[in-house]
């Protein structure tokens, strides 16, 4: 694939707007994200590597965009907080709160957990498709989005998991 089609990048600019609002939990935020995504990837169209998948290419450009721009807020905000005088601006320890719904304890899982679970459960990506994403091992995406299913499920019904392995004497 050495160009993208138009028809191909229109197809994925809903789930990739689906994506970004769950990153970002904000519509503009999310519309700003999706339009870098496509501006980056027509702009580097001919880097998608080894011609993998263009779902799980915009994925990735998506992900890493919002993780940059994650970054850049918490440096800002450092450096308000260095100049301004205030104290920890920004500081989000987390708030845990009983979850209301299955909807709410899928927000408070970290970033990294929603984007694989929605990757993989909402977007049925395969887990190779994951792994070219998030560019990891496809070992690695079956153990996070196992424990992300754990926390998940830790969130929704309250009590701890059994530990998952036993140990023997």
């Amino acid at each position: 694939m050495n160009e993208l089609d138009d028809d191909q990048l229109r197809e994925m600019l809903q789930r990739l707007r689906r994506f970004a609002l769950w990153l970002t939990r904000e519509a503009a935020s999310a519309d700003d994200l999706v339009q870098a995504t496509v501006e980056r990837a027509l702009s580097r169209g001919a880097q998608q590597r080894d011609h993998g998948s263009l779902r799980a290419w915009l994925f990735s450009i998506l992900y890493r965009q919002f993780l940059d721009s994650k970054r850049r807020e918490r440096r800002h905000l450092r450096w308000l907080s260095w100049f301004g005088g205030s104290e920890e601006v920004g500081n989000n320890t987390q708030d845990i709160v009983e979850a209301q719904s299955g909807l709410a304890a899928f927000a408070r899982l970290s970033v990294e957990q929603r984007a694989l679970l929605l990757m993989v459960s909402v977007e049925g990506m395969s887990y190779k498709e994951a792994a070219q994403a998030l560019d990891v091992p496809i070992g690695t995406v079956m153990s996070r989005l196992s424990r992300a299913r754990a926390a998940l499920r830790e969130l929704t019904e309250g009590a701890p998991l059994p530990p998952g392995l036993r140990r023997f004497k």
